[in-house]
């Protein structure tokens, strides 16, 4: 029996290079934290300008309703609440003899379109918000905040219809991604 044994020798390991990679991690951390850090204080500044603005009015007594007026309205929009109106897309995505829409092609779509910077959403007319979900159930029943909705599927977004445009239609992106799946839309 013949036995070989291999022995494989390692250079001097460069330590420098090492300590450099992860402090250059660690000033990208660090620069991270720090923008997270000077957002969440703007926002501690605006709402503390809130907070002044609502205790002057309140000593003025005159406009504290329709700064609270305006505080719902915004509210009841962002929670889908109420119509938006505005220049957007609509794309209409259906059935094909071979291949039928899941819930998953719809919540990409919801995803390309909050990424390309929607302002409000809807699935069949059904508002959807961050808390919506859009499942499937039993393999064939596509439900939009516990609603079940069919085909074909209207989605509406408010928002700049270039920039949507550009983000479904860019090669190899959501709308050749549908085309290649036998999809309508």
């Amino acid at each position: 029996a013949v036995m070989f044994t291999q022995f494989k020798t390692v250079d001097q390991t460069d330590i420098t290079a090492i300590e450099t990679m992860r402090e250059a991690e660690l000033r990208t951390e660090l620069s991270s934290w720090k923008t997270k850090y000077e957002d969440i204080e703007t926002k501690i500044e605006e709402r503390d300008a809130k907070i002044n603005e609502y205790k002057q009015e309140l000593n003025n007594g005159a406009n504290s309703l329709k700064i609270l007026e305006d505080e719902v309205k915004e509210a009841e929009s962002y929670l889908g609440y109420t119509d938006v109106q505005g220049q957007g897309i609509i794309v209409t995505l259906k059935d094909t003899d071979m291949y039928n829409i899941e819930n998953y092609e719809l919540l990409k779509l919801v995803n390309e379109l909050n990424i390309a910077g929607a302002e409000a959403i809807s699935i069949n007319d059904q508002r959807v918000v961050n808390t919506s979900d859009i499942t499937l159930i039993n393999n064939r029943i596509i439900l939009v905040n516990t609603k079940k909705i069919s085909g074909p599927y209207t989605v509406k977004a408010i928002g700049d219809k270039q920039y949507f445009e550009s983000a479904l239609t860019i090669k190899g992106g959501y709308i050749d991604e549908i085309k290649a799946s036998g999809l309508d839309i």
